[in-house]
């Protein structure tokens, strides 16, 4: 898996002193960004998921500077706000409400329509639940995330100690 990650990221060359990138540019030179080990893979896991539920266009760009504050892997931390992408968000971002209503208490619009002219009429209804539902749906991916790629590491580590 780890082959394959660094077979597919981009080069680091690449993308430093890129003339568009302007503060990012300065950061880029950090080896953690790059590298495919236990923490800069588990904070890429931990940020990218947190963005990906956050609903917002352009995910990505919420991703970049988490990664660099974070000092996780930079291309995997934008790529997995893909997770949400508009094939799969609609149903997500209609699971993210329906888990703030929950949690709130409130009643879920049973004539909901997944449309853009809809979601504009009842915003002023749904919008508690629905940030909500992102936010909390945001916290436990990431949470959950991280420590999911910390014990994947720790227990391949564990079993190559086993095998010698």
């Amino acid at each position: 898996m780890k082959k394959l990650l660094k077979k597919h990221a981009p080069h680091p060359d690449k993308i430093k002193n890129h003339k568009h990138l302007g503060w990012l540019n300065k950061h880029l030179h950090d080896s953690s960004l790059w590298n495919f080990n236990r923490k800069s893979v588990s904070k890429a896991f931990a940020v990218g998921l947190f963005c990906a539920f956050i609903p917002v266009p352009f995910q990505m760009l919420l991703a970049a500077p988490g990664a660099v504050i974070f000092s996780a892997n930079l291309p995997l931390s934008i790529a997995l706000v893909w997770i949400t992408n508009p094939i799969t968000m609609p149903p997500i971002f209609y699971g993210c409400y329906k888990l703030g209503s929950w949690i709130l208490g409130t009643s879920i619009e049973q004539d909901f329509v997944m449309s853009s002219e809809y979601i504009w009429q009842v915003f002023d209804v749904i919008w508690q639940p629905f940030l909500l539902g992102c936010f909390v749906a945001s916290t436990i991916s990431s949470i959950t995330g991280y420590f999911l790629i910390q014990s994947i590491y720790r227990l391949k580590v564990y079993k190559r100690v086993k095998s010698r």
